[in-house]
């Protein structure tokens, strides 16, 4: 089994870092391959609706998001993290997962994801649910811990003495390796959910 991990900060071992660090440690425990990507400081555009990755197979905007695409085909995990900027994620990472989950069509239903935030003080809930709609509108099932999943610190390594918050990344990687190994037997004896064909509306016709 496989977790792929977004680092969306721009700081390469900040406190984003240092939550999804101590995720990683129990996934290794639990014998799961990590990942961990920084996405944070790279020049990503963002989505320009142009609909060529119908056709195409992958984003126009050929860069990590293509490169990426892949490797989030193979996981079974997906943990993405952010700093806190106005109560919000990191622009360069909501531009990366937009055209990440729009320009791949292949079947995300049943990789579990997690999503994590890292704050001075406030703006964590706020983060922790825009990240979440990613996951929920693809089917995916949605980790969860022991609280919001959140890490608070200012300065780089700070993030450390917040004691509670390193103990909701551990509780959090157990709770989705226990998760994704379920799912994993689950599959092998009942498959997954069947499909209905999508019926889409449009509220002005």
């Amino acid at each position: 089994m496989k977790v792929l991990m977004l680092n969306g900060s721009p700081h390469v071992q900040g406190n984003t870092y240092i939550a999804l660090h101590e995720m990683e440690k129990v996934f290794t425990e639990e014998n799961i391959e990590t990942e961990i990507l920084h996405i944070g400081n790279k020049d990503i555009r963002s989505c320009i609706a142009c609909g060529n990755c119908f056709t195409a197979g992958k984003c126009v905007f050929n860069d990590l998001v293509n490169e990426t695409a892949e490797k989030f085909e193979k996981c079974d995990g997906f943990v993405v993290g952010s700093p806190v900027y106005y109560a919000s994620a990191n622009a360069t990472l909501v531009a990366f997962m937009t055209r990440l989950f729009y320009s791949t069509h292949f079947d995300k239903t049943m990789k579990v994801g997690a999503a994590v935030a890292a704050a001075r003080r406030g703006g964590l809930t706020a983060t922790f649910d825009e990240l979440n709609k990613f996951f929920a509108i693809s089917g995916m099932p949605i980790a969860s811990g022991q609280y919001w999943n959140g890490i608070h610190g200012t300065s780089t390594g700070e993030a450390e003495q917040d004691i509670e918050g390193l103990q909701m990344m551990r509780t959090l990687a157990h709770n989705m390796a226990f998760l994704m190994k379920s799912i994993a037997l689950g599959r092998e004896k009942y498959g997954i959910p069947e499909k209905e064909p999508f019926v889409r509306t449009n509220f002005i016709r």
